[in-house]
């Protein structure tokens, strides 16, 4: 078994070593990989990989962001980033320019106490460095102002002391944000160093893995085997991935070692390994009814082996529909695509994004309910308006009456029926979805809709078309658009390598929250104009087999 380190500064930082002496040491070490992460900066990276180009080690780009959380500096690394990328680049100078400005300010405190400290005379000390608090503990030490560089943080540059500055501020969730788009995967660096409780510092994971972080560095120089162990279940609590660094600076941290911290740290291979899994798995979202399915509601046997192939190779497929949870799951059983030596999963994206279900596990992921009475509302502006309406029980719909929308909607979704229109009595617990249907008449649903978006009680959902005749109020955290959102964030996929087919309104949330947005040749013209590709062949000549082929 080998060994990287994921957290190591060069003196493109506040680094003793160049790029290039970082590769020599890291070969002497005998460690596999190494990922430079210098503060606020890539400088460093075009030297570094290109130097290790012949040597026996691989380079990870990255960097180490400085945010603000509640008025503690958090740090958030970013490996595997695009480092050239516009969005990328165009973020990094602001952070470079709030850095600059707190290091002006924080120089103008020390003056006032008679340390006649520059920002300029910092930069001629340190010249081509992203300017830190070590280097400004660096020349106070060199300057005679201090004994030692704990001195100086402990009586001038600590986060407790009166002349500390904050930062504009830049939140972690603006970082991850800028990193997911960057192609790469944030990590919450030294959760410990924060000294937030555990209560707090949950608090934080929680919020921040809604905004995207994919892994904790539960492995650290300073961290004892109960607080690595602790780190572990919090990243396991969260589904987060495991990452680890000595979080190595050479001179300026003395007897911290590249790769083994103060002695004791090892962070194994299989770590990068399922960090480097994570960017190269796909994900497929598909809607059901005129994309994945034909007008038989089946798929032919060369597309039901190209699902397959798609699983083989580790990818994840995703069943995205308005229908029911078990309604997909009775399409899934006769498609015959679970297998269980694929190493890809398959996932559910039910009710137009109110429910996501891992079909592995058995197990909702998450869940968006319409609020019983703003359901009661909608079912009675439709009643009022002679139009069908219905919801749904795990197990049953639930109609308004035995009429020729139920018998149509029945064709294809054989679920039992409840009939009655007191939501209180039929339902156990808020619906996920609610559906008016006229197959006669669009425009009495236009009028429904346009009522409903009207009202007060539009604030909690979202309508859409999801053909023709079906009208659908499902909640506002709910939507196509932001189950694949979620649900990339649950398993760890980028949006970068999402695909999502769709041919209907209720799919352009999808098809736009995608790295790619497919509509099928037989999709509307509205969901056509938002795609990034159009198939040649339609829902009934194997338009997903064109998909996987083109994307997969």
């Amino acid at each position: 078994m080998g060994f990287v380190d994921l957290h190591v500064h060069s003196c493109c930082s506040d680094g003793t070593m160049t790029p290039c002496e970082l590769v020599d040491y890291a070969v002497e070490k005998r460690l596999l990989a190494i990922a430079l992460t210098d503060h606020d900066t890539v400088d460093g990276l075009d030297e570094i990989i290109e130097y290790a180009k012949d040597k026996p080690i691989e380079i990870i780009p990255g960097i180490e962001y400085s945010t603000e959380y509640n008025g503690r500096d958090v740090h958030i690394l970013g490996l595997f980033i695009d480092y050239k990328a516009p969005v990328f680049q165009e973020y990094l100078t602001r952070f470079q320019q709030s850095r600059t400005d707190r290091n002006y300010k924080l120089c103008a405190n020390l003056q006032s106490v008679g340390i006649p400290i520059t920002y300029e005379a910092l930069v001629d000390s340190f010249p081509d460095a992203v300017i830190t608090r070590a280097h400004f503990a660096s020349f106070l030490l060199e300057k005679g102002y201090v004994k030692s560089r704990n001195e100086a943080f402990d009586r001038y540059l600590g986060d407790h002391t009166p002349y500390f500055v904050h930062r504009e501020k830049i939140t972690p969730e603006e970082v991850i944000e800028v990193t997911l788009k960057a192609g790469g995967i944030p990590v919450l660096a030294h959760p410990l160093l924060y000294q937030l409780g555990q209560e707090q510092l949950e608090h934080l994971v929680h919020r921040l893995k809604d905004a995207g972080l994919m892994a904790i560095e539960c492995i650290y120089s300073t961290f004892s085997p109960s607080e690595e162990r602790q780190m572990k279940a919090l990243a396991q609590k969260y589904n987060l991935l495991l990452c680890g660094g000595s979080d190595f600076h050479g001179k300026n941290k003395p007897n911290l070692d590249l790769g083994v911290g103060y002695g004791k740290l090892a962070v194994p291979e299989e770590i990068l390994v399922e960090l480097k899994k994570t960017l190269q798995t796909k994900i497929l979202f598909t809607d059901l009814d005129d994309t994945l399915l034909d007008k038989d509601k089946n798929i032919s046997e060369k597309a039901r082996q190209k699902i397959l192939n798609l699983l083989s190779n580790g990818n994840h497929f995703v069943l995205s529909s308005g229908r029911s949870l078990s309604s997909i799951l009775d399409v899934l059983e006769k498609l015959n695509i679970q297998k269980d030596n694929t190493e890809g999963k398959i996932f559910i994206s039910a009710y137009n994004g109110a429910v996501l279900y891992d079909c592995a596990n058995c197990s909702v992921i998450a869940q968006y309910s319409v609020p019983m009475v703003t359901a009661q509302a909608i079912y009675d502006i439709a009643l009022k308006k002679g139009i069908h309406i219905q919801t749904y029980t795990d197990t049953h719909i639930v109609s308004c009456a035995k009429d020729k929308e139920l018998e149509y909607y029945r064709i294809a979704i054989k679920q039992p029926v409840i009939i009655g229109t007191d939501l209180s009595k039929e339902l156990e617990h808020p619906p996920f979805k609610l559906l008016a249907i006229d197959i006669d008449n669009r425009e009495r649903l236009e009028a429904l809709r346009k009522e409903v978006e009207a009202s007060e009680i539009a604030k909690d959902i979202i309508c859409a078309f999801s053909n023709a005749y079906y009208l659908e109020f499902y909640h506002r955290k709910g939507g196509k658009g932001n189950a694949l959102r979620n649900l990339c964030r649950a398993v760890h996929v980028p949006i970068q390598n999402s695909v999502a087919a769709g041919d209907e309104e209720n799919d352009i949330s999808m098809l736009k929250a995608a790295s790619v947005g497919v509509c099928m040749a037989n999709g509307r013209p509205i969901v056509k104009e938002c795609a990034d590709y159009i198939t040649t062949n339609d829902n009934n000549h194997d338009g997903i087999v064109e998909i996987i082929d083109r994307f997969f």
